[in-house]
C-alpha cells in the first residue's frame, strides 16, 4: 500500500460514518423451550453489530478481542424483532471500543423496549491476523463526546482487570 492510500485509510472519521444497524427476527431455532431468544443468540447478535461498526470505521478486517459485562432487560420472543445499533466510541492505535445497543420491538402492537447493551473491543487485522493501525475517532455531539471520555475510563478499567488476572494463580 502506497503512502498516499495509508494517509487515506487514517484519516479520522466521525462516529456518524461507524454508525451501523441491523434487525433479526427472532425465529424458533433462536429460542429456548420458551420461545424466549437464548442469551448467546443475542450475544453472536450484538457481535456482529459491532463489528459492523468497526469494520466501517476501520475500513480494515476486524476480530473481536473483548466484550464487557452484558445484562438481559426484558424476554424476547418468538416472532419479535430485535433492532441493533452500533458506533464506534473511540478508538486507540489498534483497536476500537464499540457501544452496542439491542431493543426489541414488537411491530404488531407498535412497542419497543431496550433489551441490553455492550461494549466490545475489536482489533483491525491483516489476513495474516497481524494488528493494522485504525483512524482517530471524531465525535461531534455532546453525547458521542461523553463516550468518547467513557471510552477511555472503560479501557483503563480492563487493563486494571486483565493485569490482575494475570496475577491470580490458577
Amino acid at each position: 500500500m502506497n503512502d498516499n492510500n495509508q494517509e487515506k485509510l487514517l484519516r479520522p472519521r466521525p462516529v456518524h460514518e461507524s454508525i451501523s444497524e441491523m434487525a433479526e427476527i427472532v425465529l424458533p431455532n433462536d429460542a429456548n423451550p420458551l420461545n424466549a431468544l437464548l442469551g448467546g443468540r443475542l450475544m453472536h447478535w450484538i457481535d456482529l453489530a459491532g463489528a459492523l461498526a468497526a469494520h466501517r470505521h476501520s475500513r480494515q478486517w476486524v476480530v473481536t478481542a473483548s466484550i464487557d459485562h452484558m445484562d438481559f432487560l426484558v424476554p424476547v420472543h418468538v416472532g419479535d424483532l430485535v433492532i441493533l445499533r452500533s458506533s464506534v466510541n473511540r478508538a486507540f492505535h489498534t483497536s476500537m471500543e464499540v457501544g452496542v445497543k439491542a431493543w426489541v420491538e414488537n411491530y404488531r402492537v407498535e412497542h419497543s423496549q431496550h433489551v441490553s447493551s455492550a461494549y466490545l473491543t475489536f482489533v483491525a487485522v491483516d489476513a495474516a491476523a497481524h494488528h493494522l493501525p485504525v483512524p482517530q475517532v471524531i465525535p461531534e455531539t455532546e453525547d458521542e463526546k461523553r463516550r468518547y471520555e467513557d471510552a477511555l475510563r472503560r479501557r483503563e478499567i480492563r487493563r486494571t482487570e486483565s493485569a490482575r488476572r494475570k496475577q491470580v494463580p490458577t
